[in-house]
């Protein structure tokens, strides 16, 4: 309900910015357009937040109906022709505006993201570029949600102490509780979500269940099962493709990369080549050096290395060449030691204050709440 009024709040700011009988100058145009939306992104905000957080059924479902509604608001917007013309008015006189450094940046931006997006189109490819949005945003969508219900579903279950071997027994501990929390206590529940699956695979001595676990990670969404994305990114690919070129670019990579310091996707993939022969002799070097490691292992010797032994071994390695157990840093990089670090660092850049305030509602009792 809140994303409709929110819509139609939109609409109406848009249509007072197009309908201004006033000849179009930043405040008039530029301003009220930056500032339209307001409500509609203050439900959006949380509703996205809640949904990559804390998601659950119920909002999955939801984000598949507001999807589209927004892909469609969107194209509304920036595929108006009249309130591009007057935009495209502001921008071409710019110069001669007496405009401040950050107010011309403010029009040359909207003014690139309303081309960018179509604005100077013919109707017919108006109307193509809107499907595919619209296209797209469902793919998007789909393709996220799988990703995250492969994540969630992945759950290996321990009960067996030899099973644990080489785990600090935070990470049990943490097993433990979150095993506790599925309705299984007394066992140990390691997923694909990143704090129980990198300590897994950087301390367990346990190749099988590290292979096990990998395997469980890096096949997400290519299982032939209905969280399968394989046609997915075939039908991204497509839709990209004919959205770049109703743009009049000549590939999908070429549009994301116009607007940055690279312009040419050729100068991002000549810069990957550089590096990649470089890269890869380090990368050989190091699988020598752990192969080496491997090889000194009473369990695992005479076996070749594979990708779920990398963060196993090059622990091993950190040890004997350095003595560095990863351990004894982590009471350095708790989290409430990496947030004060990150607000100190703000302060400091920005003049921006934390202050956190108590008695808030909040959606997990994990979440904690700062006035900036």
């Amino acid at each position: 309900a809140a994303v409709n009024v929110g819509i139609r709040v939109h609409i109406e700011e848009i249509e007072a910015i197009v309908n201004n009988p006033e000849e179009p100058n930043f405040e008039n145009t530029i301003l009220a357009y930056d500032k339209s939306g307001e409500l509609l992104y203050k439900t959006l905000e949380p509703f996205y937040c809640l949904i990559s957080a804390e998601t659950n059924d119920e909002l999955q479902e939801l984000a598949y109906e507001v999807s589209p509604m927004l892909s469609e608001h969107s194209s509304s917007i920036t595929l108006n022709e009249d309130l591009f013309k007057r935009i495209k008015t502001v921008y071409e006189s710019r110069n001669e505006s007496n405009l401040t450094p950050n107010q011309l940046r403010c029009v040359e931006k909207y003014y690139d993201d309303f081309a960018r997006n179509g604005a100077n189109l013919n109707d017919e490819d108006k109307e193509e570029l809107k499907k595919t949005n619209a296209t797209l945003s469902k793919l998007y969508l789909q393709f996220d949600d799988n990703v995250l219900k492969e994540n969630n579903t992945f759950k290996m279950y321990l009960t067996k102490e030899e099973e644990l071997a080489g785990l600090p027994q935070n990470v049990i501990d943490a097993a433990a509780l979150a095993a506790k929390n599925d309705g299984n206590e007394g066992k140990y529940l390691f997923t694909l979500h990143k704090p129980s699956i990198i300590p897994f695979l950087q301390f367990s001595e346990n190749r099988d269940l590290r292979e096990k676990i990998y395997t469980g990670y890096f096949t997400r969404g290519n299982n032939n099962d209905k969280y399968d994305n394989k046609e997915l990114i075939l039908e991204i690919m497509k839709n990209r493709i004919k959205k770049a070129e109703l743009l009049g670019f000549e590939n999908f990579a070429e549009y994301r990369i116009s607007k940055n310091m690279a312009k040419h996707y050729k100068t991002v993939k000549d810069f990957i080549m550089d590096i990649w022969t470089p890269s890869l002799n380090v990368a050989k070097e190091e699988a020598k050096e752990l192969q080496g490691m491997m090889d000194l292992s009473s369990a695992h010797k005479d076996l070749k290395l594979e990708p779920w032994d990398w963060w196993y071994y090059s622990e091993q390695v950190r040890k004997h060449k350095y003595n560095l157990d990863e351990n004894e840093l982590k009471p350095y990089f708790s989290l409430d030691n990496v947030r004060d670090g990150v607000f100190y660092v703000s302060n400091k850049l920005y003049g921006i204050n934390f202050t956190k305030l108590e008695n808030i509602p909040t959606y997990h009792p994990d979440v904690e709440v700062f006035e900036i």
